[in-house]
């Protein structure tokens, strides 16, 4: 991870992660609390956050349009919260997307702590109905990856809001484990067969990976995008 200096964002410094280092965190930080299963199969996000963070996440009434928010101290990650009107919404659809907003807050926890730590306060990242003295990143609709459809997804300049949707995928749908999955999809290509996924068969993967990582459709589709992108014909991203 790279830093750099920045007067185009709340904070004065910008973490830059590569891809892989996000893959490498999110994969190193289930292993250390044995959340990594062996086999595919749904992360226990929430007991995750228990256990990595020490906090546990509580539903409570959040402004209009936003999803969660965490709570940080220069000692760390203090709370995370969920809008109660997911938790009451009471069907599969709502509970997914409770885990989808969950692993996105965790995302910032893994990425973004420390700029906390070192006493940064980023103030204009705080709604009007929100204390700014208390030191807190809201997540709005717009800003969760899997809430809106993939295309729709764009990086407005939010680089905090955008690294924590990359780490959703690490988290929710480890790449170890979606390989696994996504065998019966995949084609080796090349004299080196590296694996690529089969076009023709894309919409039964995603429908697979989300029953499997009990995810929602489109958190599927986007993880297998990322790592099978369309423009380069399906090859694995190493």
């Amino acid at each position: 991870m790279r830093t750099y200096r920045t007067t185009s964002s709340p904070f004065t410094e910008k973490p830059f992660y590569t891809p892989d280092e996000v893959e490498q965190i999110c994969v190193d930080s289930l292993q250390s609390v044995n959340l990594l299963p062996s086999e595919p199969q749904p992360i226990r996000i929430e007991r995750f956050i228990e256990k990595q963070f020490k906090i546990y996440p509580t539903y409570e009434d959040l402004p209009e349009g936003v999803l969660g928010c965490i709570a940080f101290t220069t000692n760390g990650v203090k709370g995370i919260i969920i809008s109660k009107s997911l938790s009451e919404e009471a069907n599969k659809i709502a509970e997914r997307r409770i885990n989808t907003t969950l692993a996105h807050e965790a995302g910032h926890a893994l990425l973004h702590t420390h700029l906390f730590v070192l006493g940064q306060k980023p103030e204009s990242l705080f709604g009007n109905n929100v204390d700014s003295r208390k030191p807190k990143i809201l997540c709005r609709n717009d800003a969760i990856q899997g809430i809106r459809s993939y295309k729709e997804i764009r990086y407005d300049g939010r680089w905090w809001e955008y690294q924590a949707n990359f780490a959703i995928g690490p988290l929710l749908l480890p790449r170890s484990l979606i390989m696994i999955s996504l065998e019966p999809f995949l084609v080796k290509m090349g004299m080196l067969e590296i694996p690529i996924l089969n076009r023709g068969r894309q919409e039964e993967a995603v429908k697979t990976v989300a029953e499997t990582f009990d995810v929602n459709p489109i958190v599927a589709k986007i993880r297998l995008d990322m790592l099978f992108p369309p423009s380069k014909d399906g090859q694995l991203t190493l």
